[in-house]
């Protein structure tokens, strides 16, 4: 796992029913990108030295506005799906 400042560290949840967790990359202690680095949590802006473990991901700026644009897509196309039906 590599990473540089400004990716975003991605810990999906194991059960349905947790969260996915995301948090902004601030530093990173090595030259090689690897662990650990520093995170600020996006839910709760508490920033921590973290080690990832096999469940977490790296994902560019560039692939995380792209997903979020695809989340505010489905959830338009949702809106809009509900605003129809209810007519």
């Amino acid at each position: 796992m590599k990473a540089k400042v400004g990716d975003w560290l991605v810990i999906k949840g194991t059960r349905v029913d947790e969260a996915v967790q995301r948090g902004l990359i601030t530093d990173v202690h090595s030259a090689d990108g690897s662990p650990p680095y520093v995170v600020r949590w996006l839910t709760t802006d508490h920033v921590a030295i973290v080690f990832p473990g096999p469940d977490a991901l790296i994902v560019t700026p560039e692939e995380q506005e792209a997903a979020d644009e695809r989340a505010r897509c489905r959830a338009a196309s949702v809106q809009s799906s509900i605003m129809h039906k209810s007519r």
